[in-house]
């Protein structure tokens, strides 16, 4: 990630690598050892996945207020204009995609039989990938990881955490382009008893 925001590599170049990365290759796995990642559909994902939208979309109304996260967002550079960020979030729900079909549907709903432990599996390592973010990101990424992953475990479906991991990074994106929802004084207020900057 720190490569990345230094210009090394733009939002395709990641979307390919990790559409390889973590797409097609837990594809490949799953083939091999006839796993299922969760690429299901039901009432049950569908019903999941709006509650879980539901859940973190004031995460990502006002997260968009952080000096932090308005600094670091959006990762790629893009402009407002639908022309510039209708592309701009087509490559990101692809990263999302990869990433959620690798820790929610290899290292969860794939491992399904171990158990609800199955949660437990990758919470360090998503944590460790967001070690450049914002310190309040990196501070929720691992109970987002267990969130997300016992959503995605009991319906049997990574659509809920591909949905609302994509569209909230795309709403927080669209957001950090415009000016606050809420002022950002006030939202640090608010946030002052964090143990990390905001």
């Amino acid at each position: 990630m720190v490569l990345e925001r230094g210009g090394g590599v733009g939002l395709w170049a990641r979307a390919v690598r990790d559409g390889l990365l973590y797409l097609v290759g837990p594809m490949a796995l799953a083939r091999l050892y006839g796993r299922r990642l969760g690429w299901r559909v039901d009432r049950r994902a569908l019903r999941n996945t709006l509650l879980l939208a539901l859940f973190v979309l004031p995460f990502y109304l006002v997260g968009s207020s952080l000096p932090t996260v308005r600094t670091y967002y959006p990762m790629w550079g893009v402009k407002p204009a639908l022309s510039s960020f209708l592309p701009h979030a087509v490559g990101q729900f692809v990263i999302v995609l990869a990433a959620e079909t690798y820790f929610r549907g290899l290292l969860c709903v794939g491992v399904r039989e171990i158990g609800f432990k199955s949660v437990f599996i990758s919470p360090v390592i998503y944590a460790l990938q967001h070690a450049s973010k914002p310190p309040i990101e990196l501070l929720l990424s691992g109970p987002t990881d267990v969130l997300f992953g016992a959503v995605d475990y009991r319906s049997r479906s990574i659509l809920p955490s591909v949905v609302a991991h994509g569209f909230g990074l795309t709403l927080l994106d669209w957001l950090v382009l415009h000016p606050p929802l809420f002022p950002p004084e006030r939202v640090t207020g608010w946030l002052r008893w964090l143990p990390v900057p905001v």
